[in-house]
């Protein structure tokens, strides 16, 4: 046992800085597979909804924990050596994708129909009435429940401690292994969380405020 030094707070931070690159590729990621699933669920052809909706209820049902685990040793066995944070990245993205998809879908299903019959009529194809009519009303009824699992997501990167990844957890617990300070340790740790999830939740504020705004205008 040894006390706490400066080289751990520059651990710690290092630590963060890995949780903030895996929750971007996450979030890259996963948006890319949220968008295609988004437009699959809300798709006129059937085959396309029922692949969404498949994938929602398999992705959903899992625990992401389970998904990392599957893709990590999953991987290994086929012979492939994805890595840690691309076992991670990729499985929390494709957890993401899950979520993402269905608050989009659900936000696209919230605009009238009425209004893509009506573009329908004027000899609009479904590629423009989605993408200059139904998706811009449909952000602000997305942006609240986007903001509020992106903060999910970030405390989700602490699930890739469980495979060796050294991000902000898995830094502290390594710590506190060597100090046995862990009220001082974990309580410093969930700061940092909460000052990384913090910004998101007023980034959602200004959105929501400024999307309010552009509609009464």
């Amino acid at each position: 046992m040894r006390a706490l030094n400066f080289g751990d707070v520059v651990f710690l931070a290092k630590g963060a800085l890995w949780t903030l690159a895996l929750f971007f590729v996450s979030l890259v990621g996963g948006s890319v597979i949220g968008i295609a699933l988004a437009l699959m669920r809300t798709s006129p052809w059937r085959p396309l909804r029922w692949f969404a909706l498949g994938y929602f209820r398999l992705i959903q049902g899992t625990p992401v924990l389970m998904q990392i685990f599957l893709i990590y040793f999953g991987t290994a066995l086929l012979g492939f050596e994805f890595g840690a944070l691309l076992s991670a990245g990729l499985a929390l993205s494709i957890n993401a994708g899950a979520f993402l998809g269905e608050i989009w879908a659900s936000s696209i299903d919230s605009v009238g129909k009425g209004q893509s019959e009506a573009a329908r009529v004027l000899g609009l194809r479904y590629g423009t009435t989605m993408w200059h009519i139904v998706i811009p009303q449909a952000m602000r009824v997305a942006t609240p429940p986007t903001v509020g699992f992106l903060v999910q997501l970030v405390k989700g990167t602490a699930m890739a401690s469980f495979v060796g990844f050294v991000e902000l957890t898995r830094a502290s617990q390594m710590i506190n292994n060597a100090t046995f300070q862990p009220f001082v340790i974990f309580g410093g740790v969930s700061l940092l969380y909460f000052a990384i999830c913090w910004p998101l939740s007023l980034l959602s504020s200004r959105l929501e405020a400024r999307l309010a705004k552009a509609y009464t205008r």
